[in-house]
């Protein structure tokens, strides 16, 4: 699945746009190094996301096409 698309159906950034504006910016890392929007994410990986001084670290548990807004958290684990 495309990094953007994995960003807004998990709900860590909320609209596919705005997860696509991230990772041109350079602050969004897959394994350690920066990522394009049109990266493929796999479960395992570590995903990194810069908010301003804030930074999101998660790991990638499962990849869905679509999930339920309840289920969404069961995508990913915060490290």
């Amino acid at each position: 699945m495309r990094l953007d698309k994995f960003l807004k159906v998990s709900r860590l950034i909320k609209r596919r746009t705005v997860a696509n504006e991230a990772c041109d910016a350079g602050r969004v890392l897959i394994n350690g190094k920066p990522a394009k929007a049109s990266a493929t994410v796999k479960v395992g990986d570590i995903i990194e996301i810069g908010f301003g001084s804030k930074a999101v670290k998660v790991e990638v548990l499962d990849v869905q096409e679509t999930v339920r807004k309840e289920d969404a958290k069961e995508l990913i684990r915060y490290l």
